[in-house]
């Protein structure tokens, strides 16, 4: 396999040394990875480079995908996932987001990366959270099918802040809000959500100075 060709579809990036890589591999194997290009327009040197590049955020042990860190993970349908988390209540939801976005700053600590929110927002879209989507005004926008908005607000929270502000207030559930004029002026003070769009949320503390689109 070598990372060399010239191609358009297997052109490695020309800021990283590239090496040639040779296996043997099974012959079933070799039929799985040639209809995986046919079937998306690439070379299958290309197809082999995207699984090796995987090897970054995913380590494969005998039985299971495992974490950088050594958890073992778990593939979920996008909408199974979504449907377990809203049927929780919301300060549930609060719980589980903290702990989710705890355990991507911490694969990001592994690499020395805890304040590289681009590097953080690429493991989202590696473990399959949401895709990484910037606008040209630096606002994070997080697609709605990742969660609830107290989940996603919760998430989010705590992958931009890490903690240095507080967890998120456990007091920023619909009802309270609704219900607590403090609350809620507290609430619109601290996390400031922002409309971008229909299938986004946004929020100006998730917004990056000077960045653009990633």
């Amino acid at each position: 396999m070598d990372k060399n060709n010239s191609s358009n579809n297997d052109r490695a990036d020309s800021k990283h040394e590239s090496t040639v890589l040779t296996v043997r591999i099974k012959k079933n194997l070799d039929e799985v990875l040639n209809t995986i290009a046919e079937n998306r327009h690439l070379t299958k040197a290309a197809v082999i480079r995207e699984y090796l590049e995987k090897s970054e955020f995913f380590l494969m042990d005998h039985n299971s995908i495992k974490s950088l860190n050594q958890n073992e993970l778990i593939l979920l349908k996008r909408r199974f996932f979504n449907k377990i988390i809203s049927e929780l209540d919301e300060k549930r939801q609060i719980e589980l987001a903290t702990e989710l976005a705890r355990f991507i700053n911490d694969l990001a600590r592994l690499k020395g990366k805890m304040n590289d929110i681009p590097y953080k927002l690429d493991l989202c879209e590696e473990y399959g959270l949401f895709p990484k989507f910037l606008d040209e005004e630096g606002f994070i926008l997080i697609n709605k099918k990742f969660g609830p908005k107290r989940f996603v607000e919760a998430f989010m929270w705590i992958l931009i802040t890490m903690g240095d502000k507080g967890d998120y207030d456990r007091e920023f559930t619909t009802e309270e809000i609704e219900d607590s004029k403090k609350v809620a002026e507290r609430y619109m003070e601290t996390i400031q959500p922002v409309r971008r769009d229909e299938t986004h949320y946004a929020f100006e503390f998730a917004r990056l100075k000077n960045e653009s689109k990633g």
